[in-house]
């Protein structure tokens, strides 16, 4: 199939659909263009940070027209939260999943609306230069590189042409803190009294120049996503 469709003279993408089987992750991006990496998703927490703790070991090989998708978009159905949704759909685009609503849009709620229309995290899926998705580089409540279904890693960021995407989710049944710490993430450069121009990904709040991190409380599956931007100078710290 893949050899026929490269015969044609148009862009097509090719989906491939085999759920995760045959270890679809080493070979999908040779492939086709986007690959299940799972079982079918279904619209609840369990299941969703199920597919979260799965992907996050599956997504070396994503990159510009190679996605590892994670099943539609749930937003909208169910019983999640909106706490829950807002993770749904924040890691959903920082994986460079593809992005297929799921629910019939003029019966959605506003504030569900302006989840799968924020426009940092859809920048951030369709990004022109870094085709890389967000990638964890802390697990949390876990050790690093622990698979565990409940308890996904907890701490991402990702590379984009506005800044570093910086994702903080609570995998806990209650409301907890989580902090980023500038020096803890791959694509910082960090060293004592080093800040950075922060965004709130979901206000759109200028946080201004944060210092060598920041710290949120976040309620139970809920997640922080910051965009952190260019280096503050030292007379914007004054």
């Amino acid at each position: 199939m893949r050899d026929a469709l490269l015969t044609q003279n148009h862009t097509i993408l090719y989906s491939i659909c085999e759920w995760g089987q045959a270890n679809v992750a080493s070979w999908g991006n040779e492939t086709g263009n986007s690959w299940r990496m799972s079982a079918d998703i279904t619209p609840d927490w369990p299941r969703i940070a199920e597919i979260l703790n799965m992907n996050s070991f599956l997504l070396n090989n994503v990159d510009f027209w190679g996605h590892s998708d994670a099943d539609m978009l749930e937003v909208g159905n169910g019983d999640l939260t909106l706490a829950e949704t807002r993770s749904h759909f924040a890691f959903w685009a920082a994986m460079k999943s593809p992005l297929l609503i799921g629910t019939a849009l003029d019966r959605l709620p506003a504030e569900h609306v302006a989840i799968l229309a924020n426009k940092p995290l859809l920048e951030f899926s369709q990004d022109e230069v870094y085709g890389k998705p967000a990638m964890p580089y802390k697990w949390g409540v876990n050790p690093d590189w622990t698979f565990n279904a409940s308890h996904p890693a907890e701490y991402w960021s990702g590379a984009s042409v506005k800044g570093t995407l910086v994702l903080m989710i609570n995998t806990l049944g209650e409301e907890a803190a989580r902090e980023a710490k500038w020096d803890e993430v791959p694509q910082l450069e960090s060293r004592k009294g080093y800040a950075y121009h922060v965004m709130d990904v979901w206000t759109g709040m200028d946080l201004g120049c944060v210092e060598g991190g920041l710290k949120v409380m976040l309620e139970s599956h809920d997640t922080a996503v910051l965009l952190v931007g260019e280096k503050c100078e030292s007379k914007e710290l004054r």
